[in-house]
């Protein structure tokens, strides 16, 4: 077995998720304490407290000292909510530098883009030398005060930020030259950043990094100010936690709820939902009662009324689960709207017509009756068609709206396709049938 020392944080956490509890406490004691920051980051967040509990303030001041700038500022919020008062005396413990770059990252909120960022940049003049760039860089880095650097970003008096480098384009470099006349020699080459501004919506950001392929992107304020940095494993992070959110959403279940320990919290808000959900229901069942008599006239309706709300729902949470991804990708913008639609209806009429021939076939055979055949086709073809129109359309309705599309849009769907289906099923029969 490798020593602790040889394994990446994420194989300690995820040794320490398998562990019971006293296991845990006996392997948490022996992780080098300069990396249990980037374990305690690495676990999910109900491990957090144990290991804030098992750790000493010294230690804890070595791991968050060896975290980047961004990931200092996570574990001393979530420091915070866990044990106040120790985490204010581990904050004291730490160099002046380390507190700035917290207290500097903790002023923006959580859809800014200077919360994800990284106070560690690689600067230059563009006066420098380029062989005595090259030697700076090499000296920060086999002292640990850089990681993941892939750029070079030229600056101005005031830290304004000028061109970015490629390191890779660096090497290239007429090392005798400063490096703003190699950039001038390279006239073909485009050395202008591609930035973001500190109070930039996040989700605009991500849009920016997965348009141009980027492995980090320079962060400055409105006066072109360079203030940091964002790399892609932030990126991937919240794209991760944006798609899980998405995902719960759909459900109607509350992503930071189900991510805290309380049980109370995490059944309140799927309470909520499902109170919600009952409501349709119960809409659905008054459908159905509005057309008892046809029901005990026809039992066989009884029978096959499930296929064509399940047929109709199921649809639609194809339509909707396509269509809410694909807004959040950016691939449907309100301008497609009608596209969008038109095509989802399409998709719903060739099936709807493919499955109504199928099941009329079915129920004509199994209860010996063509005309209920018929009556399930059509009535298939009705709830198949709505699932289409409404599982395109509600999604574009609610981000008209500023409305998350993924919020409620199944709850809605599903009393639309159950009410249409029923409604149409059970008025058919009493039309045709009786």
């Amino acid at each position: 077995m490798k020593k602790q020392r040889d394994l990446h944080p994420s194989e300690i956490a995820r040794i320490l998720r398998e562990l019971d509890d006293n296991e845990f406490e006996l392997y948490i004691n022996k992780i080098p304490k300069e990396i249990i920051g980037d374990v305690a980051l690495e676990l999910p967040d109900r491990y957090f407290g144990d290991i804030i509990d098992r750790v000493g303030v010294n230690d804890l001041s070595t791991a968050i000292t060896e975290l980047e700038s961004d990931d200092k500022t996570d574990f001393m919020q979530e420091f915070e909510e866990h044990d106040s008062q120790k985490a204010k005396t581990v904050f004291n413990l730490l160099h002046k530098n380390d507190q700035q770059d917290i207290l500097n990252l903790k002023k923006y909120n959580d859809q800014e883009a200077g919360s994800y960022m990284q106070r560690e940049v690689f600067t230059a003049k563009g006066h420098e030398n380029t062989d005595k760039v090259i030697k700076r860089f090499a000296r920060l880095k086999k002292s640990n005060q850089l990681e993941n650097v892939q750029y070079l970003f030229i600056i101005k008096d005031n830290n304004y930020l000028n061109f970015c480098i490629n390191l890779e384009d660096l090497l290239i470099f007429d090392f005798k030259r400063s490096i703003i006349e190699n950039i001038n020699l390279y006239q073909n080459e485009d050395f202008r950043p591609i930035i973001a501004y500190d109070n930039q919506n996040i989700d605009e950001v991500v849009d920016i990094f997965q348009e141009f392929d980027l492995g980090v992107m320079p962060i400055v304020n409105r006066d072109n100010i360079l203030v940091g940095r964002i790399t892609s494993d932030d990126i991937y992070d919240i794209i991760d936690e944006q798609a899980t959110e998405q995902m719960f959403n759909m459900v109607g279940v509350d992503d930071e709820a189900e991510e805290d320990e309380g049980i109370f919290e995490a059944g309140k808000k799927r309470a909520i939902w499902l109170s919600i959900n009952l409501v349709t229901a119960i809409i659905a069942s008054l459908v159905i009662s509005m057309f008892s008599d046809t029901l005990q006239t026809v039992v066989a309706l009884a029978i096959l009324m499930p296929i064509v709300a399940s047929m109709g729902g199921n649809a639609g949470t194809q339509t909707l689960t396509v269509v809410v991804r694909q807004m959040a990708l950016g691939d449907i913008t309100q301008g497609d709207a009608i596209r969008t639609i038109k095509k989802e209806v399409i998709l719903s009429i060739a099936n709807g017509l493919l499955f109504a021939i199928i099941m009329g076939i079915i129920a004509s055979i199994w209860f010996n009756q063509g005309l209920l055949g018929v009556v399930i086709a059509i009535s298939m073809i009705i709830n198949l068609l709505s699932a289409g129109f409404f599982g395109a359309g509600i999604p574009l309705l609610l981000k008209k709206l500023n409305i998350d599309p993924a919020i409620g849009s199944t709850v809605i769907l599903t009393t639309i396709t159950d009410v249409v289906g029923f409604l149409s099923f059970l008025g058919l029969a009493t039309i045709i049938l009786l």
